[in-house]
């Protein structure tokens, strides 16, 4: 099942993270990296023009997601599964607290 999600930084498309075959990839947006204020999203992943990859789940953005009774409450009520953390970062990760959110 390959998904993809928009990256927002600021309410700004910062990038588009996906899951894919062999893993997870994450790319800022060609318009985002023209903006001479533009912003990583984080420290492991700099402004650049190359694809990131993964064979495992980004750390930064499986930070964004829940834990605890927060993460508890959105498995029940929309019926997802917690190991799914692709699933729950879509699902759940539209206003997150900080700059970034995905839609």
């Amino acid at each position: 099942m390959n998904r993809q999600g928009n990256v927002f930084y600021k309410d700004k498309l910062c990038g588009i993270i996906a899951e894919t075959d062999e893993g997870y990839t994450f790319e800022y947006t060609d318009s985002w990296l023209s903006q001479k204020d533009a912003q990583p999203i984080s420290q492991t992943m700099p402004l650049s023009q190359k694809l990131y990859t993964s064979r495992t789940f980004f750390p930064f953005f499986d930070g964004l997601i829940p834990e605890g009774w927060l993460l508890e409450i959105a498995v029940k009520n929309w019926k997802l599964n917690p190991r799914d953390r692709m699933g729950l970062l879509l699902a759940v990760c539209r206003d997150c607290i900080g700059a970034v959110s995905i839609r």
